[in-house]
């Protein structure tokens, strides 16, 4: 299809892949309709914010991507609440919950993920929390006051920027991570030791490799409290308890359609499915990268990274390739970068990396293998980032004696 016989581009999905696409397209001089379907009935908005800003200063936070007047600018139907139930992919149709269909000449899924669900606390009813979206976060807002105890599952981004929160807000915290380490799939383990000192430092009781046995609501004398059994015995009592362990990529829709699914929706260098014009991006999708596999990537970036190709690909326009994936967190008034490998085979450190000190100075951690730079991470120092980026995309050796003399800039070390 000739990209001027594109009359109708239909997104699904109204988070950031979704809100990042429309820019896209309409700054590449896609000129046809554009209807923006989602399930929510909010404006598109930001999710980094919702596990941090939305919590802590929530009449001041703006999460909002596209206002109505910039959609009404754009020339974008928005149609809110009424999410699409099924795609028929041979007539190129979606059909949405109030039975109505719309026809697409390209269609983009940005459907995001729901939260892997922890069924026996979802039993529960009350107190049992997860965030994924703006409600969730709205409705941590309460619970989360002084004094109360707070129990997290999952030691992940999430579990830790929430253990953060509550601590800022002199709850009593406890993690309870599986594993043998926070932040386990997204973090060497030098700096996942350096995650859990400062989380110990600020007084958040983090409990590794800890199995949960069973969950209980018990009644005390101010109502209801929420009891969890560990393996070994131990009881934990809390106020609220608050999951985070993963999420599943929203792909039953095209599952449904035929189109080719693993986890997530499978997806070419052009992000398109199975199917050549219906495309995914963002959590959904599972894209073929470099090393053969195709890889599912969690980040903000990588949303609107994809939300781009699909649109330049759509219009014959060029797209850059994909770079090194990169994604932040924001814990304890600590600011994280991460780019790269992060299974780099050692990590080398710039700086001054002391664990125990709680206002933590700014480091740098180089990911090597075989000599070359494949990773990297800032902790305080994202002025520093943009330069580790360039050192990864043009595989450069690491060179101790250039790259840890801290009289030595970066920037000029950076060709």
């Amino acid at each position: 299809m000739n990209q001027n016989d594109i009359q109708t581009i239909v997104i699904v999905g109204a988070g950031q892949a979704g809100a990042s696409a429309i820019l896209e397209l309409r700054a590449n001089k896609y000129e046809g309709n554009i209807i923006l379907v989602g399930d929510e009935t909010h404006l598109p908005y930001e999710r980094p914010p919702l596990s941090k800003d939305v919590i802590l200063k929530p009449e001041d936070t703006k999460i909002e991507i596209l206002s109505e007047q910039k959609l009404a600018d754009l020339g974008v139907e928005h149609i809110r609440g009424n999410g699409v139930v099924k795609i028929n992919a041979d007539a190129k149709t979606v059909e949405l919950k109030n039975g109505e269909t719309v026809a697409f000449d390209k269609l983009l899924l940005a459907t995001g993920g729901s939260a892997r669900r922890l069924p026996n606390f979802d039993a529960l009813g009350k107190h049992v929390y997860t965030l994924r979206n703006l409600e969730d976060s709205q409705a941590l807002v309460p619970v989360l006051q002084a004094g109360r105890r707070i129990v997290l599952i999952g030691g992940g981004v999430i579990g830790l920027e929430l253990a953060s929160s509550a601590r800022a807000k002199d709850c009593q915290v406890t993690v309870i991570e599986m594993g043998a380490m926070v932040m386990g799939r997204s973090s060497p383990r030098i700096l996942s030791e350096f995650l859990l000192a400062q989380q110990r430092l600020a007084g958040v009781d983090v409990r590794l490799e800890t199995q949960i046995a069973d969950c209980r609501l018990e009644q005390n004398q101010q109502g209801e409290e929420v009891v969890i059994t560990l393996e070994g015995g131990e009881e934990l009592r809390a106020d609220a308890v608050i999951y985070g362990i993963g999420i599943i990529p929203n792909a039953q829709l095209a599952l449904d359609a035929g189109l080719d699914v693993d986890f997530a929706i499978k997806v070419n260098d052009n992000c398109q499915s199975s199917h050549p014009d219906i495309y995914a991006a963002g959590d959904v999708a599972t894209q073929l990268r470099d090393c053969g596999n195709h890889r599912r990537v969690e980040t903000w970036e990588n949303a609107n990274l994809q939300a781009g190709i699909f649109a330049r690909h759509v219009m014959g326009v060029e797209h850059p390739m994909l770079n090194p994936a990169w994604f932040w967190t924001d814990q304890l008034n600590i600011n994280y970068q991460f780019v790269g490998d992060m299974a780099a085979a050692e990590w080398i450190v710039r700086g001054e990396m002391n664990p125990e000190q709680r206002d933590a100075s700014s480091f740098v951690l180089f990911g090597v293998t075989d000599g070359v730079i494949v990773g990297g991470i800032t902790v305080n120092a994202a002025k520093e980032m943009r330069h580790l980026k360039k050192l990864i995309s043009k595989q450069a050796p690491f060179e101790a004696d250039k790259y840890l003399d801290l009289s030595q800039d970066l920037r000029k070390l950076v060709k």
